[in-house]
């Protein structure tokens, strides 16, 4: 079975559950990319001795000579290195939007390839929501396990893996996740927008006619006051914030518990006037100035959005610039 929509952070704990349960496991990693390549540096897929499958590196029929390979790698239980290069007029029947070319790393689950040990670790700290590199070095297949502080911080901000000095550093960090306070009518725009970015969306709102699962089908729903909710959801460097109710009692204490976190975009909807009650209220409450200045008001880039489906694309845009670019 195949799913090359699978969350590509799984595929570690995937590859780690097949091998446990006595089956052979592999994963496959694009580690470097020219052209066109549909699938960037750090994309995976798992690969179990009896042919499952799961994930995705290129998008097409390059998946299918991976597999060969890691079922052959598998049987030696060692790592190799695979490219395929692709001409503009050949780039469809591999599965490449045009000309392109893509390097891939196989590493068979066991003592002489990828150690039962540092995936158990990659897994863990993805459970516990702690950034972490793997770094191979591409030549005598030496590893280890690197955390976000020191000279990868630029490549763990911007979701960076890459070749460096011989060695392919794997960028695993956590999953992004977005609270949406006020289960209005852009929250259901928003939502599985985000959620197609590859965001954990969680509505918030207690009123129960807005919070109604059949207004966000398939989205995660919490009905209680927004400073209980967000404070169980512990946002943290990989997490947004956005309100939307438009309700000072709800919206409020829902920014206090945002501020007070590392999350890495809070914004909030409506305009400038609502924006300066809203700054009068926080400092009133005693939040400080280096805080509030985090805020961006009204949420969303500046390009004249009116509908709730452009409001949703104008946060998320800066929802995502914040993300990529920082400030």
């Amino acid at each position: 079975m195949t799913d090359a929509g699978a969350d590509p952070g799984d595929m570690q704990g995937l590859a780690l559950g097949w091998y446990r349960e006595g089956a052979r496991a592999a994963l496959a990693t694009v580690i470097e990319v020219w052209g066109s390549a549909p699938r960037p540096a750090g994309s995976q897929m798992a690969i179990a001795g009896d042919g499952r499958i799961m994930g995705s590196v290129a998008g097409g029929c390059v998946e299918g000579a991976v597999v060969a390979e890691a079922l052959e790698a598998l049987g030696e239980g060692r790592p190799r290195l695979l490219s395929y290069q692709v001409p503009d007029e050949s780039a469809l029947a591999v599965g490449l939007a045009c000309g392109g070319a893509i390097r891939i790393l196989v590493e068979p689950v066991g003592p002489d390839g990828l150690p039962e040990a540092i995936l158990a670790r990659i897994v863990e700290a993805r459970a516990a929501r702690q950034p972490l590199a793997h770094v191979v070095h591409l030549s005598d297949w030496t590893r280890r396990l690197e955390g976000e502080r020191g000279g990868l911080a630029e490549r763990f901000r911007a979701d960076r893996s890459g070749i460096e000095d011989g060695e392919f550093i794997h960028i695993l960090n956590p999953p992004l996740r977005l609270a949406v306070v006020g289960a209005v009518h852009i929250a259901q725009v928003l939502a599985p927008m985000a959620a197609a970015c590859g965001y954990d969306v969680l509505v918030i709102d207690p009123r129960g006619a807005f919070a109604a699962p059949g207004r966000f089908p398939g989205q995660r729903i919490s009905q209680d006051w927004p400073d209980a909710a967000l404070a169980a959801f512990g946002p943290d460097a990989r997490s947004a914030v956005v309100t939307l109710s438009h309700d000072a009692k709800l919206d409020d204490p829902a920014i206090g518990v945002a501020l007070g976190s590392a999350a890495f975009y809070v914004g909030c909807l409506g305009s400038r006037r609502t924006h300066e009650a809203r700054l009068a209220r926080l400092r009133a409450a005693g939040i400080p100035e280096a805080q509030i200045a985090r805020i961006r008001a009204p949420a969303g880039l500046a390009i004249g959005a009116r509908t709730p489906a452009e409001i949703a694309v104008a946060i998320l845009a800066e929802l995502t610039r914040a993300l990529r670019q920082g400030g």
